[in-house]
Parts: C-alpha cells; structure tokens; sequence
C-alpha cells in the first residue's frame, strides 16, 4: 500500500511539473519591426510584427500589442525583426525633430556654408567642436585688437542637417544652409553669443574621441612669418655701341734667344 501511495503522489507531481515547466517554456508574443525604421521615423501598421521570445527571458521595455506603437516615433534606427522597446522611441505626441532631443538639453541652429559644414559631409551623429573668430573689446572701442580664435565647445552632437535626421545611405556629401546641435543650456548660450562676437567654424571630430583638451586661443602673432629682406639688385652695365673692344693683354714677357728678342703677350 505504501508503494502504491508513492507511485500515485509521484505521478501527480510528476504531470504537475511537467505543465508548469511547459507553461515556464511556451514563448510569448512580442512586437518588433517589420523592417529596418529610421530615426524620426512615425511608426504604422505595417512596419510591425510580431516575433516569439522567450518567456523566461523577459525584455525590459517590450511591447506586446501592436496598437500601442502605432504613431509613436522612433528616435534610433531599429533593425528589421528587433523587438521595439520603448527606450528607442520618442515619448508619446512627439514629432519631427523634438524627438530627437533628450530631456534637459536642446536644440540649437548654425548657419553655414560649404567650408563651415565641411564640404556637405557634417552628417546627423556625428560630432563636431565649434570655434569662433573675433576681435576682443572690438565693441567697445578697441578695434584695434589683434584677430583671435578660440574653441568654445567641445564634441557637440549634430542632430540634422538641414531637413535630414538620418545620414545619407549612399553617404554622398549633401550641401545644406543650416545644421542642428544638441547642447545643453549652458552651451547653448555660450553658442549664441559667440556667434554674435564673430565668425563660427564647425570641426570634425573623430567618432571614436570624445576626450575634451583644454586649447589656448591662437592670434595672428602665433603663426606669423617674419619677412626676409630681398637682395638688393645687381647694377647692369650697358654695353657700348660699336665693335667690341680688344681685349688687352694681362701680361708681356721679353723673350731672349741668343742675340735675337722677342715679346711674347699672355
């Protein structure tokens, strides 16, 4: 009796173990994207899909209805059949460029031109330092103060260029009027009064450095090359009109042989 007792429990646990393990195993349903989104990108139907993930691998921020990502906006490119989570999306009723911008910091425009965006290749990720080129005092009377440039920010985000949030696929180079960056406040004010001072230059930097050095403004004295006096020139003589001279002997040696003389011209 003991045995058959034994047996019964043990099958009951048994089944019940195997139907929570496979409950514990069976995969749920998660929202992912039908294929590769942009940044900026407002999402529709038809960009999602649903994917099997592991239940006992739970993924923070997932979505698992596909009615609660229509019209959100994505704010970093999401690959094709990745599950969308709500780290890569844009917080609800946000659109176009606002998206784009973390909480805390903003975004400020710079007019430029084919050297200041450095020949069209400034592309949206990719990070710059800005310089600006003034006269100190030069509002104040002082005019006359020697040209000076200077880095006012460091490793600064570009957020567009121009109407593009994205980089260009083919990555052509793309002349635009204005670029966007993002900055902090602080930074921002110090990006729209140095503009007002003088001229601002974007700089490429690297995508892999981020270090920020400290730079001593350059003036004009730093690179200037001190000038060598030109040789003063040589005086030509004019050659005087008529056949030319003879010219004279250097020297005239009396030669003596035996009673016989003679002159003999060097």
């Amino acid at each position: 009796m003991a045995l058959a007792v034994s047996l019964i429990i043990s099958f009951f646990l048994y089944n019940r173990i195997k139907r929570q393990y496979a409950m514990n195993s069976r995969p749920i349903q998660l929202v992912a994207a039908a294929k590769s989104l942009d940044p900026g990108t407002v999402i529709q139907s038809g960009d999602l899909m649903q994917i099997d993930w592991p239940v006992n691998f739970p993924l923070e921020g997932s979505f698992t209805k596909q009615q609660d990502l229509v019209g959100r906006v994505a704010v970093l490119p999401i690959a094709a059949k990745e599950p969308i989570r709500e780290p890569l999306l844009a917080a609800p009723g946000a659109v176009g460029l606002t998206t784009k911008i973390p909480d805390g910091m903003r975004a400020v425009a710079v007019d430029t031109n084919d050297v200041t965006n450095v020949a069209g290749f400034l592309y949206p990720g990719a990070h710059v330092d800005v310089l600006v080129t003034f006269q100190p005092d030069a509002g104040r009377g002082g005019g006359n103060q020697e040209w000076m440039t200077s880095t006012v920010l460091q490793n600064v985000e570009v957020l567009s260029t121009g109407e593009r949030l994205a980089p260009d696929p083919s990555g052509k180079p793309q002349k635009v009027r204005q670029v966007t960056l993002l900055l902090s406040p602080d930074d921002s004010q110090k990006l729209v009064l140095a503009s007002t001072q003088g001229n601002i230059r974007l700089i490429m930097r690297n995508g892999g450095d981020k270090e920020a050095t400290d730079h001593r403004p350059v003036i004009f004295k730093d690179f200037e090359i001190t000038s060598v006096p030109r040789p003063s020139p040589v005086a030509v003589r004019k050659a005087p009109s008529g056949p030319p001279p003879k010219p004279k002997p250097a020297y005239e040696v009396e030669v003596y042989d035996g009673t016989k003389k003679a002159v003999q011209k060097f």
